[in-house]
């Protein structure tokens, strides 16, 4: 059984081969995307045993994904195949100066956003450290929030570690009231959120970060880490609030996956029992190393990799 547990749905990635806008690209180089799937892919990159959960199409991008996540060492006892629902496929155009790529997705109606309660029901627990889940899920359908909300009740009645990350996807929702709303109810059952300081203005109407983790506290989260960019993370744990310094990055490639590669830090650090601070300064460090590469996920590093980055 895996230590941790990653939910989410991953998307065949077709990565423009020039630059130029999407519609005049001839050729793109198929990868993986998917916020949870990134997580998935760091964590086991530093060692980590980690299981997915989601749901494919049984078409050629869904059994692509499954040996991608074979290939990065994660468990797929998790997967199912949907006979009758696709893979999600998102598109993305190439940038080298470190603007936010165009990346659009073609997910409705997708074999993951048909995942239910029930598969969740079946998944055995026992040997569960840690579940990460993002705001993403919950976005794709009702059938897949009721499955967000399910798996989170069932981690917080065997006592498992929950890690939660907004990550927004407005265009997902059906509207901005809803999502807010469930975001805010499976925030206040996580033991760490990570928000992004734009997210927390759009959520909570917030910018000032002491404000920002105190409203999270008072919701019953134990620890606030609020990403900020090459501004680094403010940590708030108890009543200690502090920031932990980012880390310089000679050129910003593609800023997509930074988010992803903090968590992966962040959580990575939990599972090995480091503090908080050191959780912080190597979720920076990795989210400075993923911008500096073009994927979103194949710029994530080994522990040797990883080590060296935080040495220089």
């Amino acid at each position: 059984m895996a230590k941790t547990i990653l939910f989410g749905e991953p998307m065949a990635l077709l990565i423009a081969d020039t630059e130029g806008p999407l519609e005049e690209v001839e050729h793109f180089t198929r990868a993986l995307s998917g916020a949870e799937v990134n997580v998935a892919i760091g964590l086991s990159r530093l060692g980590h045993q980690v299981e997915y959960l989601t749901r494919l199409g049984d078409d050629p991008f869904g059994h692509y994904t499954e040996g991608v996540l074979k290939k990065n060492k994660i468990g797929t006892s998790f997967v199912t195949y949907d006979a009758v629902y696709r893979t999600g496929i998102q598109l993305k155009n190439r940038v080298t100066d470190g603007s936010d790529p165009m990346a659009p997705y073609y997910r409705k109606g997708s074999a993951a956003s048909h995942i239910s309660e029930s598969e969740i029901d079946q998944i055995e627990l026992s040997d569960v450290e840690l579940i990460h889940v993002t705001g993403i899920p919950p976005a794709l359908s009702e059938a897949a929030r009721k499955a967000t909300f399910r798996l989170i009740d069932r981690a917080k009645e065997a006592g498992i570690f929950l890690t939660f990350d907004p990550n927004l996807r407005p265009a997902l929702w059906e509207s901005e009231e809803v999502m807010k709303e469930v975001i805010a109810e499976l925030a206040k059952k996580a033991d760490l959120i990570l928000p992004g300081i734009e997210e927390c203005k759009r959520l909570i109407g917030k910018t000032d970060k002491q404000e920002i983790a105190e409203h999270y506290q008072a919701q019953g989260i134990p620890v606030v880490m609020i990403k900020d960019g090459a501004n680094g993370a403010f940590v708030r744990e108890r009543e200690t609030s502090y920031t932990v310094p980012g880390y310089r990055v000679e050129k910003v490639v593609d800023t997509v996956g930074a988010g992803d590669g903090f968590a992966v830090g962040v959580i990575s650090g939990i599972l090995e029992g480091l503090d908080l601070r050191d959780c912080a300064k190597r979720g920076n460090a990795i989210g400075a190393i993923q911008v500096m590469n073009i994927s979103d996920n194949e710029g994530l590093p080994d522990r040797e990799s990883l080590e060296k980055f935080m040495q220089q």
